[in-house]
């Protein structure tokens, strides 16, 4: 897992500080989330701690410190979408330009492949035009824009919607695995894969 000065690994609890200061920033100084208020780091270690159960949480740590992190959730309740995903990824200004994202949306979509899922979508406030971008060149399609649905900072925004295919869709495709039930072995061949030495 380790490649040079850095690693991809799964995220844990005690991660929450050093992810909120990267989320933090986004929270109170623009629309890019529409969370309003930092959650406090008990609360979002529990975040983490329940999200882990069905869906990869991964970080990308840069000499004990955490430099981005990207993650997976639900997309809706009802069964017949049970095979997509939202996927979000926020790095540390930092770090941009510097591979960072692309490599933890590689282990991400890796893991969500392995579980099962087949669509991921990621929604993005308008305007950004370097996460639209980043989404393309990762394989991202743009089909959709909902105006003025989010009211943060004194003003509406609109949304974007990206869909990417992390696999075929089948006729008959398997429920998907929750991630607490993957085999590690198997979680860690990927994580290992990704910053291999090929990389």
């Amino acid at each position: 897992m380790l490649y040079l000065d850095f690693m991809i690994r799964i995220a844990t609890p005690a991660d929450a500080a050093g992810m909120l200061r990267i989320y933090a920033p986004f929270i109170l100084q623009s629309g890019i989330t529409q969370e309003v208020e930092v959650p406090d780091p008990e609360s979002f270690a529990e975040r983490i701690r329940q999200g882990l159960l069905n869906f990869p949480w991964l970080v990308f740590e840069e000499k004990g410190r955490v430099a981005g992190y990207a993650y997976a959730s639900k997309y809706r309740e009802r069964a017949g979408y049970q095979w997509c995903v939202e996927t979000s990824v926020y790095i540390d200004p930092e770090f941009y330009g510097q591979q960072t994202a692309g490599l933890l949306y590689r282990a991400l979509f890796s893991l969500l492949k392995l579980q099962g899922y087949i669509n991921a979508y990621a929604v993005i406030t308008l305007p950004n035009a370097r996460s639209i971008a980043f989404h393309k060149k990762f394989g991202f399609a743009y089909f959709a824009t909902y105006h003025q649905v989010g009211f943060k900072l004194d003003q509406w925004h609109d949304v974007g919607w990206m869909q990417y295919t992390i696999q075929e869709h089948e006729t008959h495709p398997r429920d998907p695995i929750r991630f607490f039930d993957l085999r590690e072995q198997d979680r860690q061949h990927i994580l290992d894969q990704v910053l291999g030495p090929s990389q």
